[in-house]
């Protein structure tokens, strides 16, 4: 699995990195988040799909 975040939805929440913190990480200058990789480790799936669930923008794209 892969997982990127849009930059044009990201609204800076931070629950994805707080669900998921070794997968996204957020920005010092606009608090937005985005993946720190986009390959996901295959003992991550889980974090990375409960990350996007948790998204209120819906911004973290899975593929």
């Amino acid at each position: 699995m892969k997982v990127r975040v849009d930059p044009d939805i990201c609204q800076g929440h931070t629950l994805c990195a707080m669900t998921a913190p070794n997968l996204f990480e957020l920005s010092d200058i606009d608090g937005h988040a985005h993946a720190v990789g986009e390959d996901v480790p295959a003992e991550a799936e889980t974090l990375a799909k409960e990350a996007a669930r948790t998204c209120p923008e819906q911004a973290i794209i899975r593929f």
